[in-house]
């Protein structure tokens, strides 16, 4: 909020400045000048009673307020969206391809998983909360946010089945969904403050439990 009022004094100055270079009339001129110069006057105050009554415990906490609305509004829901893309759409891909060994298919079957699941979450956290009790923001961002992470997560798996080399394209898939689970165990490490190894172990225990599943439902 004060740097909001900053910026609205800053920009009001501005105005009444260009207000003042296009006026004709000298007194609706000097008016406007008048005016700019009350406006500078007001943003110079509102920076020096920041300086002067934030103190440090006062701007840590704010930081940390900060810090916790950005993980309400946007870690959280991407996270969300990242670990179902990367963990759900795992079982019919790799179905997909040990069924019928073929790379396009595969693809297909991916592609139409991630897409349809980013759409699914991003309504599912769009109306699950309008974010006026919980404060978690916009319901439209966080669910474009989930959404988006979600295809993303689905996606980075399904891309390598556009080698056409079936063996190639599986090993690549596999790596690639070591490094999403990876990154998920980081994200919940850095912004949830979960224990590396535990959050490790809770990912790679969903995908590869998924994984197999979808290798042995493939495969049968």
């Amino acid at each position: 909020m004060r740097k909001f009022a900053e910026n609205m004094e800053f920009e009001a100055e501005r105005y009444y400045r260009k207000a003042a270079e296009g006026a004709r009339d000298a007194s609706v001129r000097q008016l406007l000048i008048e005016l700019a110069e009350a406006e500078a006057g007001h943003e110079s105050l509102a920076h020096k009673l920041t300086e002067a009554i934030l103190t440090s415990g006062a701007r840590e906490k704010e930081d940390e307020t900060a810090r916790r609305m950005f993980v309400l509004q946007y870690v959280q829901p991407g996270l969300a969206g990242l670990m179902d893309g990367s963990v759900s759409t795992l079982a019919p891909l790799f179905a997909a391809a040990f069924a019928t060994h073929n790379t396009w298919a595969t693809f297909l079957v991916g592609m139409a998983a991630s897409v349809g699941a980013g759409i699914s979450m991003a309504f599912a956290e769009a109306l699950s909360d309008d974010g006026s009790l919980t404060g978690r923001g916009s319901p439209v961002i966080r669910g474009l946010v989930t959404g988006g992470m979600t295809s993303i997560g689905g996606l980075g798996h399904t891309l390598p089945y556009l080698i056409p080399h079936f063996e190639l394209a599986t090993a690549v898939s596999i790596a690639v969904v070591t490094v999403e689970l990876a990154a998920i165990a980081w994200i919940r490490t850095h912004y949830m403050d979960t224990p590396f190894l535990q959050a490790a172990f809770q990912v790679v225990v969903g995908g590869v439990l998924v994984f197999i599943a979808g290798i042995l439902i493939g495969s049968a």
